[in-house]
């Protein structure tokens, strides 16, 4: 008989500073990352919606990352720091 102990060894994170919270978000850009796990598309694109029917002001932008939620796009994130004033990342449900 085999016996496995089901205890994992979480990998080490390194804490990083958040980014400062912005004052509004009158005219600003936000992305909405689609991490392209279950569903996540779906529920940024009611975000989107709700953005347009409650703050007009606020252009939004649905951006599906390049590949699987599992692997880095370190291009989307240039884009969003480059082009974007915040980000909201969907990971669906």
């Amino acid at each position: 008989m085999t016996v496995l102990n089901p205890v994992g060894f979480p990998p080490k994170v390194s804490r990083q500073t958040p980014a400062p919270r912005l004052d509004g978000l009158d005219g600003a850009t936000v992305y909405l990352v689609d991490c392209r796990f279950d569903d996540s598309d779906v529920f940024l694109k009611q975000m989107q919606q709700w953005f347009v029917e409650h703050m007009p002001s606020v252009r939004t932008v649905v951006k599906p990352i390049s590949s699987v939620y599992l692997k880095d796009d370190p291009a989307t994130w240039e884009e969003i720091k480059t082009h974007g004033h915040a980000a909201v990342v969907g990971v669906g449900h």
